[in-house]
């Protein structure tokens, strides 16, 4: 969905250079998407955006993308020891379905883990507080770098802490895929409920 703003693009490819000055990420694949690419894809379509997919949900059941043609998919790629933008994210994605009330039955959301190591085993519980519809993937990390590649969806390990734990820089896109799971456009984080509905009902619409 096209966004003409200036101060809105500039905002989005702020979010997609992430990194504190002076760290590396030690999640650096050689096929990893890197941040300007992604950008170029997302904002100018120089690249495909999407694809089939196999993961795995909450409950070890393997999901394709295929199982969910005929409905818009929202698709959304965090984790859940994220701070504030995920649970921010999910919350105004779970406060748009609400809104929409019995419309929502044509849609579907999707959040795709970028941490299966942690949460593989929590998802289920931690969705468990957003909306009832959203379906939790995880799987092996090569095949969850596959499926965020395909999406343009950028994200890298930070070095651990002396404790061990690590945070995970990466951009909080909201992807709108269609009903035969074409691309259609994306939301920035921290889009709102009421303008994720507006945008949703014009695609229902159609």
């Amino acid at each position: 969905m096209p966004v003409t703003d200036a101060k809105t693009w500039l905002a989005i490819a702020a979010l997609l250079v992430v990194g504190a000055p002076g760290t590396r990420a030690d999640d650096e694949p050689p096929d990893q998407i890197t941040a300007a690419e992604m950008m170029d894809d997302l904002m100018y379509g120089h690249g495909t955006v999407g694809g089939p997919f196999t993961l795995n949900d909450e409950a070890g059941n393997q999901r394709s993308d295929s199982d969910f043609r005929g409905k818009l998919m929202i698709v959304y790629f965090g984790y859940t020891f994220c701070p504030d933008v995920c649970p921010a994210d999910l919350m105004a994605i779970t406060q748009a379905l609400d809104a929409l009330g019995a419309a929502a039955d044509g849609i579907q959301p999707i959040f795709i883990t970028i941490d299966p190591e942690r949460d593989s085993k929590v998802l289920g519980e931690y969705l468990g507080a957003f909306h009832k519809s959203f379906v939790g993937l995880t799987g092996a990390p090569e095949e969850i770098r596959k499926v965020a590649n395909a999406y343009k969806a950028f994200y890298a390990k930070l070095p651990p802490a002396k404790n061990g734990e690590y945070a995970i820089d990466h951009t909080g896109i909201i992807y709108l895929m269609g009903r035969h799971g074409e691309y259609l456009g994306f939301m920035p984080p921290q889009t709102d409920a009421e303008k994720l509905v507006e945008v949703l009902r014009k695609y229902l619409a159609e």
